[in-house]
């Protein structure tokens, strides 16, 4: 686009063009003016802002007469109402409304690797694997063809408290979209030829995650710092994958997929047309045995894994007491992460990209040895788990943790923090919030989790709410809460330069 000062001389080629053809004969130089800036300022092709283009329309400086606009569009927008039916088998089906072309529907469960026992250890990562895969009504190649005939997308996700499957489409297709997404999670066969197929695929990703050593420390912290269901791993141990089979994946699947533990939700869709066509699918789903939730014991612990690498990983992590189920805690839990931040050495973001975040104005651009530093939280419905990831070479890694141990306290020292900084990770977290929920997926996702979490859908402006109360008092006592905790430590690389998890706990046991 042209600059001010430009389209100003253009604007004055023109008026000047135009007046001289009025008053004395054309010339070529006048000319000129007239003919470039209908050329810059018109939006057709240049060939038409030549002739009779520019004697018959008129610069498009001022609003033409007699043209109606249309009314814009409000600043803001009331959303439509999450509505949730119970059908008789316990099965919940949500749905929010939205305008525009494409819908999206999911299906969660209630299900995930806290529910495996000794024999079922795995299973969960071999389901999210065979998520749309053959059903007894459709084989793996229908499936695919369906949703791309159509132009859907659909996908799986894995937890450990939760399942998720998911199917993206245009409004115009939802009756099969809704027909295809049930079928697929309530009539899967599990046949040997796919569950092989898969089976072969998991070892290959086992052989790859210490390529993710961010993903196989949070893994690690998991193991070392709960005993019981959250202690389960979530990515298939090699060991399980010998004895896991059709019919093992089969035993778990009846035994936790039931209706009473399953909500399909959408967004984009009216209610009472999902009802009409979910309901006569799903109405003589089984109910099943009362489940009682396992339970897990926070216990703190380290974990070390030696390989040959210039790089040593290491995370500090504690115990987030109470989890989702006390949402205001949740609620600021997200706002400290925002604040502490962090990120790589390298950024190629520029203003948004968590620059002003503690961790990146007090450790990454204080210390060229270090190569990433971040915040991070992994939250579950009871618990969860707040800490510090750093990575540095090996002959950094006692300081690294050093700092890292420096700015966990810091955060818990009363004055520590800033108006300024709790203010703008506020306006973060809020923005990030907001503009998650514009995606139709994460709106779904967000409609079932919190239903099978909460039993039904807060509204957004509780969490807002939440956020604009918070006080730095507030921030300073959860992060006192949270180091008061066991220290559960993991390491990855280089570890013999990692200082002792009894060193490093002993930092955290001295008064604040």
């Amino acid at each position: 686009m042209f600059r001010s000062s430009n389209r100003f001389l253009l604007r004055k080629l023109l008026e000047n063009g135009s007046h001289c053809r009025t008053n004395i004969n054309m010339q070529p130089q006048r000319t000129w003016g007239h003919d470039a800036a209908s050329r810059y300022l018109s939006d057709g092709p240049l060939s038409l802002s030549e002739g009779s283009y520019v004697k018959h329309f008129p610069p498009l400086f001022h609003p033409l007469s007699g043209l109606k606009l249309p009314p814009c569009l409000p600043d803001s927008m009331e959303r439509y109402p999450t509505k949730i039916t119970t059908l008789p088998n316990g099965l919940k089906i949500a749905s929010e409304d939205a305008p525009g072309p494409a819908a999206c529907l999911g299906i969660y469960v209630d299900s995930g690797s806290i529910y495996e026992t000794e024999e079922s250890i795995g299973v969960t990562h071999l389901l999210e694997r065979l998520a749309f895969k053959s059903t007894k009504n459709h084989s793996h190649m229908c499936i695919v063809r369906d949703v791309e005939v159509t132009g859907g997308n659909v996908g799986a996700s894995a937890s450990r408290e939760q399942m998720g499957y998911c199917y993206d489409t245009l409004k115009a297709y939802l009756p099969g979209a809704v027909e295809l997404l049930i079928d697929c999670v309530r009539n899967p066969l599990f046949l040997d030829s796919e569950v092989e197929e898969q089976l072969t695929k998991v070892k290959g990703e086992i052989g790859e995650i210490t390529k993710d050593p961010q993903q196989f420390l949070l893994e690690s912290l998991h193991l070392a710092g709960y005993s019981g269901a959250l202690g389960n791993p979530l990515m298939a141990p090699e060991a399980a994958l010998e004895r896991i089979s059709g019919s093992i994946i089969g035993k778990f699947y009846y035994e936790n997929y039931t209706a009473d533990r399953m909500v399909l939700a959408a967004f984009g869709v009216d209610h009472e047309h999902l009802l009409s066509i979910a309901e006569p699918l799903l109405h003589d789903l089984p109910r099943g045995l009362p489940v009682e939730v396992p339970t897990s014991t926070y216990t703190g612990g380290d974990f070390r894994h030696k390989v040959d690498s210039e790089k040593t990983h290491v995370a500090l992590a504690f115990e987030v007491p109470g989890g989702w189920h006390q949402d205001k805690d949740a609620t600021v839990l997200t706002v400290l992460q925002t604040l502490m931040g962090g990120g790589g050495s390298f950024s190629a973001g520029g203003p948004g990209k968590g620059m002003h975040s503690r961790l990146y104005l007090r450790v990454l651009n204080q210390y060229q040895q270090v190569q990433s530093f971040s915040a991070f939280s992994s939250i579950y419905n009871d618990s969860g788990l707040f800490g510090i990831h750093s990575t540095t070479g090996s002959d950094f890694v006692a300081e690294a943790v050093d700092i890292a141990a420096n700015e966990l306290l810091a955060i818990a020292t009363p004055g520590q923090v800033t108006e300024a900084e709790l203010r703008r990770a506020k306006n973060a977290t809020k923005s990030a919030v907001l503009m998650n929920l514009e995606s139709r997926a994460i709106a779904t996702e967000d409609i079932g989790r919190q239903i099978l979490t909460y039993g039904c859908r807060k509204p957004v402006e509780h969490f807002l709410r939440c956020l604009d109360e918070l006080t730095l008092d507030d921030l300073t006592m959860m992060a006192q809460k949270i180091v008061s905790s066991p220290l559960t430590m993991a390491s990855f690389g280089d570890v013999d330069c990692v200082p002792s998890y009894a060193s490093v706990g002993q930092r955290f046991r001295a008064p604040i």
